[in-house]
């Protein structure tokens, strides 16, 4: 029988090397392409997570050394510790998803429906500031909040200054870190809003205000509903990076803003306290997940996997 023979009724060929047969070389094909993806995912994010666990139960100090002694109370005593600065990074990042959203979902609706020809252009100008660094931009944003940069001097000349609080300040503020983080994420939120919303039939949206439907009502129950993938995976794009970020608090804030991210750099670089640092990282991953899994029943698992796709 011939090795062609062989292949076709999916039996080896007799005498000599004994060739992988169509059927087992079909089996193996899927494994032969999730492989590289797989082991990415194990070299890169199994053993660091592994690792990572096994310091956070450790003990000691830089000087002396650190021990393996199984300490699970840094967890609960992490976490009473920080729980304010943890309790801080949740309302930051919530607040700054919601403004994402207020702002880019009306951006990604006029992209998608009404920029015609120009959506290239309007596209290429929310990815823009991706080509500079995260730093450079939030350096900028410090310049233009400082006490006497253009926002504060043109706020002051309004009669508006008294607004901002006792301080008189933008800078070193709450609102200050909320504006940069909101900023600096804004495009994980309207690219995948516009994605859902891009390949959404408007013909849908005719057809009810045909049928008497008013058009907050089509957008409520048609317009809404088709761009809830966007919408879900733009709010974990923004949420999660958003969460575990310190660049905003430590430019444009003050101790007294400083969030999770802060105290978790802070551990490993300036204190070195290798388990504190983490078992925070741990404590702030399970809490996302918890959120993310929450969010996913509420929307549903069909809609999780749209959302994946878009």
């Amino acid at each position: 029988m011939s090795a062609a023979q062989a292949s076709t009724t999916g039996r080896a060929p007799a005498g000599g090397v004994r060739w992988l047969t169509l059927r087992r070389r079909r089996a193996l094909l899927p494994a032969i392409f999730v492989a590289p993806g797989l082991a990415w995912l194990v070299v890169f994010y199994a053993i660091p997570i592994v690792s990572q666990l096994w310091v956070s139960l450790q003990t000691g100090n830089p000087d002396d050394g650190f021990a393996q002694t199984y300490n699970w109370s840094v967890y609960p005593d992490s976490l009473s510790e920080y729980h304010t600065h943890l309790v801080r990074s949740l309302g930051y990042a919530g607040l700054a998803t919601i403004l994402c959203f207020v702002i880019a979902f009306p951006l990604a609706y006029f992209i998608a429906f009404k920029a015609g020809r120009w959506k290239s252009i309007f596209l290429l100008l929310i990815i823009l500031p991706f080509f500079t660094s995260m730093i450079v931009r939030t350096v900028a944003w410090q310049t233009l909040l400082a006490d006497e940069g253009f926002v504060v001097s043109t706020l002051r000349s309004l009669g508006l200054l008294n607004v901002l609080g006792e301080s008189g300040r933008v800078l070193a503020t709450p609102q200050a870190v909320i504006a940069g983080i909101t900023y600096n994420f804004l495009p994980f939120m309207a690219l995948p809003l516009y994605a859902s919303l891009e390949r959404m039939d408007r013909g849908l949206v005719e057809a009810a205000t045909d049928l008497y439907a008013s058009r907050w009502t089509a957008f409520r129950k048609i317009t809404l509903p088709l761009a809830a993938p966007g919408i879900f995976a733009g709010t974990l794009l923004t949420f999660i990076p958003a969460i575990g970020d310190y660049i905003n608090a430590q430019l444009l804030g003050t101790p007294q803003q400083y969030m999770i991210g802060n105290v978790i750099q802070s551990q490993y670089l300036n204190v070195r306290d290798y388990p504190v640092a983490a078992a925070l990282s741990f404590i702030v991953m399970v809490i996302v997940l918890v959120i993310i899994v929450i969010a996913a029943r509420a929307l549903g698992t069909r809609r999780l996997s749209e959302a994946v796709a878009a």
